[in-house]
């Protein structure tokens, strides 16, 4: 059986904590920005865990 190749994007966009939590950048930061209160881009500036849902589908993905 072959190895299992880790999904190019997802290992870009993901990264694992110590304690084996997956991170992630937030959405709506990246352009635009002018029209957001710098309240909004402080707290959209900060990585977030993805969700229990997804996470599963995550792993898989990269090979974890």
């Amino acid at each position: 059986m072959p190895k299992m190749k880790t999904h190019s994007g997802t290992k870009k966009r993901v990264r694992t904590t110590g304690s084996g939590k997956l991170m992630r950048e937030q959405t709506h930061r990246r352009h635009l920005l002018e029209g957001k209160a710098s309240k909004r881009t402080r707290r959209l500036a900060l990585d977030t865990t993805i969700s229990k849902a997804d996470a599963k589908k995550v792993r898989r993905l990269l090979g974890i």
